[in-house]
């Protein structure tokens, strides 16, 4: 490698130490407290700017060692402790009402129906027919459109 190339690696690896990973477009979890604080900076001592609920997704923007930038459904940004997330995928429904079908065929029947806010469970990520399979805490089951659930 040439040298000015090397020093130009070494820089870019020295600056993503001291700021943190950029976490991938997609990088989704969800909170695991019932009260999770949001704050401005990375320390408990930052501000706080918000509290989430359990379970509520969020995509993680930038990581670093024990703390999280992450966007929420409304597109904030803001930091929390990692500790306060969870592998688990959620979704948030961000249509007026979202039906939840019992297959991603044309013409599925309707299964229930998911107002503005509700949290759905992540079964499969994998869209199909534009639609995701999803799971509702009393544990209905079917698929919503992509288009009416933030959290993908």
């Amino acid at each position: 490698m040439a040298p000015t190339r090397r020093r130009r690696a070494i820089a870019l690896g020295m600056l993503f130490t001291a700021l943190g990973s950029p976490a991938w477009a997609g990088d989704f979890r969800s909170t695991t407290e019932a009260a999770t604080i949001l704050y401005d900076a990375p320390s408990t001592k930052a501000q706080k700017v918000a509290v989430l609920g359990r379970d509520y997704p969020v995509e993680i923007i930038v990581n670093l060692d024990t703390w999280a930038k992450v966007r929420d459904a409304t597109g904030a940004l803001a930091w929390l402790e990692k500790k306060a997330l969870s592998e688990k995928r959620t979704l948030i429904v961000r249509a007026p009402l979202a039906e939840v079908v019992g297959s991603p065929d044309p013409g599925a029947v309707v299964v229930f129906k998911a107002e503005l806010g509700v949290l759905l469970d992540l079964v499969d990520a994998t869209p199909v027919n534009g639609m995701v399979s999803v799971r509702h805490r009393d544990g209905q089951a079917g698929f919503v459109r992509v288009a009416q659930v933030w959290g993908l």
